[in-house]
């Protein structure tokens, strides 16, 4: 009987995920019959799921990114970065390889939204999402960042990932943010609700905001922001791109066959 390949995404909760769509969309337009599911998985469980897999590679989300890149034997720069990965690749010999494609989906919907060219940026939230956005902005040669967070003390692991690429950060309130910033970028989980004045006072100096939230959307933030806004699907979609390269090929810098065909194919996935 002939084996399917598979590739699973894995986290906690896993129903509302969209890889499935993305990637089997991908898969078609490359010809492939590979199979990709959901798997709820929870860091307790995740080491047993992991000896136990078959799969050729695994999208992993929260809250599964720090194990995923606990797990790996290699890791890209990008991973090394923000010590998270969000792709394992199993197809390697000399073992399991992470990947953070969180930071080049991010990078390129910014480009493609036009404000990847943002001088200073805020970031809105303190966790991974907001590391992969900072090395992001880095590349895309941002001057400035403002990390704005409930509780600002736990933005100082970002702060020593600013200083270590040589970008100009500090950490602040969500209610004590006064200087104006070209871009804000929103990292906070899709659903989270924030208080109006937050809101507000983001909004009045924050420029265009690009919110990774994209369900339910208009986020809490967009709803209120006077500016334009951006949801997050095109990270999503830019990220599994990516992914789809490494499951193929095991390189995220080669090129997928005829990839503006399958990338056509993934965003009419997406509706």
């Amino acid at each position: 009987m002939r084996r399917v390949t598979r590739v699973e995404v894995w986290g906690d909760p896993i129903a509302h995920s969209r890889s499935p769509e993305l990637h089997l969309a991908a898969y078609r337009a490359l010809g492939l019959d590979w199979a990709f599911d959901r798997r709820r998985v929870s860091p307790e469980t995740f080491a047993h799921e992991l000896s136990q897999t078959a799969a050729r590679g695994l999208a992993v989300t929260f809250p599964l990114k720090d194990a995923a890149f606990g797990a790996a034997a290699w890791r890209d720069r990008r991973a090394q970065l923000t010590g998270v990965a969000n792709t394992l690749y199993f197809g390697d010999p000399s073992g399991v390889r992470a990947h953070n494609t969180d930071v080049g989906g991010l990078a390129i919907a910014l480009d493609e939204a036009g404000v990847g060219d943002a001088e200073s940026v805020r970031l809105v939230g303190s966790g991974a999402t907001t590391t992969s956005a900072l090395v992001a902005l880095s590349e895309l040669g941002a001057a400035r960042v403002e990390i704005a967070a409930r509780r600002p003390e736990r933005a100082a692991p970002i702060l020593a990932v600013a200083e270590r690429i040589g970008l100009s950060a500090r950490a602040v309130a969500l209610d004590d943010v006064s200087r104006p910033v070209d871009l804000t970028v929103a990292t906070l989980p899709g659903g989270v609700e924030l208080d109006p004045d937050l809101v507000r006072g983001l909004a009045s100096t924050g420029g265009v905001l690009f919110d990774v939230a994209y369900s339910p959307w208009p986020s809490t933030l967009a709803r209120g922001w006077r500016g334009d806004t951006h949801h997050g699907l095109g990270m999503l979609l830019h990220q599994a791109v990516l992914q789809v390269r490494i499951f193929c090929s095991g390189d995220a810098d080669r090129e997928l066959p005829d990839e503006p065909r399958v990338i056509r194919a993934m965003r009419d996935a997406l509706g």
